[in-house]
């Protein structure tokens, strides 16, 4: 059984740790797990009631609700921005949670990672997208943390890929991920 994990980025800026980050687990993902990493987050407008109806849904919002809906879990990458998330990384959340009760992430695994400049690697952020999340619908893993701190002096010379320490806790995050997943399969 192969799980399906779509991996959402909020930060867009090139050479971005945490897409690095996330470029990471889709490598150290296992065998039976396949994370794809979505793109298009900066194309996606800000969610407005009024165009989310069958005739003028942005192509954007449906292609990221296609993908979600056909991923079995989400793992979203998180820089902070003023103590907060991301507004790309939120707007997704907000077109993923509709329609209300029945939103393309209703019902399934979340995860949250990232890395931030501070000493605490974004945790305040982190807090704010399981919040999020959850209210739209997810199942977040509340237990599932991996917060990264000192991400511009931590990755100014070294890949995340080659830090064993974020290996070994993006590999138990990936993990975690997909036992939560299979179990959902098996029951």
């Amino acid at each position: 059984m192969t799980v399906r994990v779509l991996a959402l980025v909020g930060s867009l800026r090139a050479g971005s740790h945490n897409r690095r980050l996330a470029e990471t687990a889709v490598r150290l993902a296992p065998e039976n797990v396949r994370i794809s990493l979505y793109e298009g987050l900066g194309e996606l407008p800000f969610y407005n009631e009024d165009i989310d109806t069958e005739a003028a849904l942005p192509e954007q919002a449906a292609r990221i609700r296609a993908a979600a809906a056909e991923a079995d879990a989400l793992l979203l990458f998180s820089p902070e921005y003023n103590g907060t998330m991301p507004a790309v990384l939120k707007n997704a959340i907000d077109w993923l949670s509709r329609p209300y009760g029945a939103g393309a992430i209703h019902g399934k695994p979340v995860a949250v990672a990232g890395t931030a400049f501070g000493r605490y690697g974004g945790v305040w952020a982190q807090e704010e997208i399981r919040k999020a999340a959850g209210i739209a619908g997810a199942t977040v893993l509340d237990d599932v943390k991996l917060a990264i701190p000192d991400s511009i002096n931590r990755f100014a010379a070294a890949h995340p890929a080659d830090d064993p320490e974020v290996v070994e806790g993006l590999t138990k995050v990936i993990d975690r991920l997909a036992a939560e997943i299979s179990a959902a399969k098996a029951a």
